[in-house]
């Protein structure tokens, strides 16, 4: 297995890179997280060891567990998706990056909840780019308002934005997608200059998302193979 999880991370690293050099990106501009919901801690151990740094998680409680099993090595921690209000204390004291923020009430209980010891949180707002009724993320219209704010709240960091656009196999679409969330980034970025962190793409979509920006790509079944059932 341990060979299995270093190959697949050693493939990826390359796919990354021929993507880079595709689409005129620099090289090493995009970071690749190895999404773990639903995987034990040796094998975020064994992909480490292969040179997995980012680690995604969505399942708070057995992120958790993760982060204290772990603790030894030297790994940057993200939370991904929606977060509702009762959980905010544990993201804001043991995660590097929230992923899924996208209502200015759960960002400032985690400004308010992220202890003074830590750096700031960096945070990615979530742009429900379809306007998908079935996913979390604010609307490209109402992104701006929620940006600026977030951007004032203490002990975080307004790193940028995350997508998860409707699902499609053509690379078109793909494209057309992820353009709008890069297109609305830059927009930001006039406004709020210290922005440089695009987490778009998939294991499906990954290269349509670096042709249009992406700095972080998010991998899971392609490094730990088919997911487990979620916990209850």
């Amino acid at each position: 297995m341990a060979t299995t999880i270093a190959q697949n991370i050693a493939k990826l690293q390359q796919r990354i890179s021929v993507a880079e050099q595709k689409y005129q990106r620099d090289h090493d501009s995009v970071k690749l997280m190895a999404v773990s919901k639903t995987k034990p801690a040796a094998l975020i151990r064994e992909a480490a060891a292969a040179g997995a740094y980012h680690i995604g998680e969505n399942y708070l409680q057995e992120a958790l567990e993760k982060i204290i099993e772990l603790k030894d090595l030297d790994l940057c921690w993200h939370f991904i998706g929606p977060i509702q209000s009762n959980k905010t204390r544990p993201i804001a004291e043991h995660f590097d990056w929230v992923h899924g923020v996208d209502r200015l009430k759960i960002a400032r209980r985690l400004s308010e909840q992220r202890p003074p010891s830590l750096p700031a949180l960096n945070i990615c707002l979530q742009v429900n780019v379809n306007d998908e009724s079935s996913k979390s993320g604010v609307s490209l219209a109402e992104l701006p308002e929620l940006a600026l704010a977030v951007a004032e709240l203490p002990q975080l960091q307004l790193r940028g934005l995350m997508a998860i656009p409707k699902a499609s196999t053509d690379q078109q679409e793909q494209r057309h997608n992820f353009a709008q969330v890069a297109n609305a980034f830059k927009a930001l970025q006039s406004q709020l200059p210290q922005l440089d962190t695009l987490s778009m793409g998939m294991s499906g979509d990954m290269d349509a998302a670096i042709a249009e920006g992406s700095t972080i790509v998010r991998i899971g079944t392609d490094i730990f193979g088919a997911r487990a059932t979620p916990p209850a």
